[in-house]
C-alpha cells in the first residue's frame, strides 16, 4: 500500500493501475504529472494520439475489447473535442473514463486564453459527469467514475479536473491510501429477476407458436453467449443477433437467422415479421435493430429481459419485463422451462432455417464473384473463409457496418467482433485501442477509405507503439453509400457535378501506409486476398490491405416486406 500521503498526481496514477487499466490514450498537455508518475509507479502504457476523438475512439475500443473501462484525456482547450467523441461509447454503452483539464478558480469568466465552459458539454454523452475542484475530491469522485462506468447499462463517465492541465489536483495533497488492486469490470454486479416473473416468461415461451430471441449488445457484456446458445437449443428457439451481439452464437449455427434491423440480412428481418413472441436479451431495442419499430410490428408480444429497468417496455407495448442480468436471466429461464419438441415449433424452425437458406442462395454468386474491382460480397466472404480462429473483427459504421454485418459469419468460438455506434472514422482508432488490450490476438479492421481517412494519421501511431492491427480498406474511392441520397436529390438519376459530393481521388492506402512505417498491401484480385491477410498476419506488426472495389456496390437494403412464402 502507498504511504497514506501522496501527492494527486501520483495517487491517481496509482490508483488506475489499481482499478486494471493497463493504457491510457490521450492529447497533451493534460496531467503530465500523472503520467510521469505512471512511467515510474506504474506498468500503464501512455499512448499519443494525434486527436482527442481519436483518444476516445482508443479508449472506447479498448473498453469493448477487455471488458475494462477505457481512459482517454485531453487539456482544457480539448474538451470540446473529447466530449464529441464520447457520442460513440455512450450510444454504444461502453465504459469509457474521460479526464480533462477545467478552468482555474481565479481564471474562470475573465476571458482567460482558450478557456471557455465545456462541462456541460459531457452532459448529454455521460451517465456521470464531475469537477474535481481539489485533490482531496479525487478519490471519491475517481472511484464513482469507474464504477458508474461499469455498474446497470455501462457507459462513459467524466471528470473535469481543475487546472487547464489538471495541475491544480495534481499538486495537491491525498491524505486516504490508494486502493488495494480491483480491476474493475463489466458486469459490475449481476442482478437477477424474481422467480415469478421468470416462470411468467417461462409460460409465454411454451405457448408460442413462433418465437424468436433478439440478443443485444448486453449478452456480450455479461459473457452469457452458453446461455444463450443453450436456451435457444433447448426450447428450438430461432436466433436474431444485434451487431453488438453479433459474436456471441456462431454465424453457422442452424439456429442463427442473421443481424436484424437497418444494418440487416433479411433473413433475420424476414423471421421477426412472422413472429409471434419475440424475447430481447440485453437489447435497447433502438431503431437500428428493429428498423425504426416496425420489425417486428409494434403489436407483437415481448419479453424483454435488460439489467437497466428504465429500458423495460419503453418501445412495444405488450412487454413482460424481466430486470436482471442476461446470463443469471437466460439460465434461470432454462431451469424455468422444459425442452420443447412440438410439431408447431419443429414446424417453425423448418421454416426458419428455409428464410436464411433463401438468403444464402440469393447471394451466392456476388460472394463468389472474380469480378474487378472486386465485389465486396466477394470481399466479406473472404473474411468468413481466413478470419483466424481467434480473431477479434472490428467494423467501422455505415457500408463497414452492413457488409460485416450482413455477410459476414463468424464461425469458431475465439472470433469476436465490435463495431461503431455510429460514428464513421472510429474504426482505425477503436481497432488499434482493442489491440492494445488484446495484445495476444488478431485484430483485423474492415473500414472504407471514407472511414480511414478521418484518423489516418493514427498509422503513426500503430507504427511508434507497434500495435499490430490490421487494418483492411474497402476502398471504392468514394462515399458511395451517399448514391441513393443524391440520386434522389438530383431528380432520379445521377448527372452533372454529383460526383463532387461523394468522389475520392484515387489513393493507394498501401503506399500512405509505409510512408508511416507500416506494412501496406493492395489486393486487385479477389483471390489474392488470403496471401496478403497471411503476410499482414505474419509480419506482427501493423498493417494496411488496400483492397481495390466496385464503387457502385451498394449494401442491401432492409424491408419491412414479407417474402413470398
Amino acid at each position: 500500500m502507498a504511504p497514506t500521503k501522496t501527492s494527486g498526481a501520483e495517487y491517481l496514477a496509482r490508483t488506475l493501475e489499481a482499478y486494471g487499466v493497463t493504457a491510457v490514450f490521450f492529447v497533451p498537455t493534460i496531467l503530465s504529472k500523472a503520467l510521469y508518475e505512471m512511467e515510474v509507479h506504474t506498468g500503464i502504457s501512455r499512448i499519443l494520439t494525434h486527436g482527442e476523438k481519436a483518444a476516445v475512439y482508443m479508449a472506447d475500443g479498448y473498453a469493448r475489447a477487455s471488458g475494462r473501462p477505457g481512459v482517454c484525456m485531453a487539456q482544457t482547450v480539448g474538451a470540446a473535442n473529447l466530449a464529441a467523441g464520447l457520442r460513440d461509447p455512450f450510444l454504444g454503452c461502453s465504459p469509457v473514463v474521460a479526464l480533462t483539464g477545467g478552468p482555474y478558480n481565479w481564471s474562470r469568466g475573465r476571458n482567460y486564453y482558450q478557456e471557455i465552459e465545456d462541462f456541460p458539454l459531457f452532459k448529454p454523452v455521460t451517465k456521470f459527469s464531475a469537477q474535481v475542484t481539489d485533490a482531496g475530491r479525487l478519490p471519491d469522485l475517481l472511484a464513482s467514475a469507474f464504477s458508474v462506468a461499469v455498474a446497470g447499462q455501462p457507459g462513459p463517465t467524466h471528470l473535469e479536473v481543475f487546472g487547464h492541465s489538471g495541475e491544480d489536483v495534481e499538486d495537491g495533497e491525498v491524505d486516504v491510501p490508494v486502493p488495494a488492486a480491483r480491476p474493475v469490470t463489466v458486469p459490475a454486479y449481476r442482478t437477477r429477476a424474481p422467480g415469478e416473473a421468470i416462470a411468467a416468461a417461462a409460460r409465454l415461451l411454451a405457448a408460442a407458436s413462433r418465437p424468436v430471441i433478439v440478443a443485444g449488445g448486453g449478452v456480450r457484456a455479461s459473457g452469457a453467449g452458453a446461455e444463450l446458445r443453450a436456451l435457444a437449443e433447448q426450447l428450438n428457439i430461432p436466433v436474431a443477433t444485434s451487431l453488438n451481439a453479433k459474436d456471441t452464437l456462431p454465424g453457422d449455427h442452424p439456429l442463427n437467422v442473421g443481424v436484424p434491423g437497418v444494418y440487416a440480412r433479411a433473413s433475420a428481418n424476414q423471421v421477426l415479421l412472422e413472429a409471434d413472441l419475440v424475447l430481447y436479451v440485453g437489447s435497447k431495442i433502438a431503431n437500428q435493430v428493429t428498423l425504426n419499430w416496425q420489425i417486428p410490428p409494434l403489436d407483437t408480444k415481448v419479453i424483454q429481459l435488460d439489467i437497466e429497468p428504465a429500458e423495460l417496455g419503453r418501445h412495444y407495448p405488450d412487454t413482460l419485463g424481466l430486470v436482471t442480468d442476461a446470463k443469471l436471466g437466460l439460465a434461470d429461464l432454462a431451469a424455468a422451462a422444459g425442452p420443447d419438441s412440438s410439431p408447431a415449433r419443429l414446424a417453425w424452425v423448418r421454416r426458419v432455417q428455409d428464410i436464411v437458406r433463401q438468403w444464402w442462395q440469393q447471394y451466392a454468386g456476388l460472394m463468389a464473384s472474380d469480378a474487378e474491382p472486386i465485389r465486396p460480397e466477394r470481399l466479406a466472404a473472404e473474411f468468413t473463409r481466413h478470419l483466424p480462429a481467434d480473431a477479434l473483427l472490428v467494423s467501422d459504421t455505415g457500408h463497414s457496418g452492413m457488409w460485416t454485418g450482413g455477410m459476414v459469419d463468424l464461425t469458431a468460438p475465439g472470433q469476436g467482433y465490435i463495431r461503431a455506434a455510429g460514428s464513421l472514422g472510429w474504426g482505425l482508432p477503436a481497432a488499434l485501442g482493442a489491440q492494445v488490450a488484446a495484445p495476444d490476438r488478431p485484430v483485423i479492421l474492415w473500414t472504407g477509405d471514407g472511414g480511414l481517412w478521418y484518423h489516418i494519421g493514427e498509422l503513426e501511431t500503430a507504427a511508434r507503439w507497434k500495435i499490430p492491427a490490421i487494418t483492411v480498406v474497402n476502398n471504392n474511392r468514394s462515399l458511395n453509400q451517399e448514391i441513393n441520397v443524391y440520386s434522389r436529390a438530383y431528380g432520379g438519376s445521377l448527372h452533372g457535378k454529383h460526383g463532387q459530393l461523394w468522389h475520392f481521388e484515387d489513393v493507394d492506402f498501401a503506399k500512405v501506409a509505409e510512408s508511416m512505417g507500416v506494412l501496406g498491401l493492395t489486393v486487385r484480385k479477389a483471390a489474392d486476398f488470403e496471401a496478403a491477410l497471411e503476410k499482414a498476419l505474419a509480419s506482427n506488426g501493423p498493417a494496411v490491405i488496400n483492397v481495390v472495389t466496385e464503387i457502385e456496390a451498394l449494401a442491401p437494403r432492409s424491408t419491412t416486406e414479407r417474402a413470398a412464402e
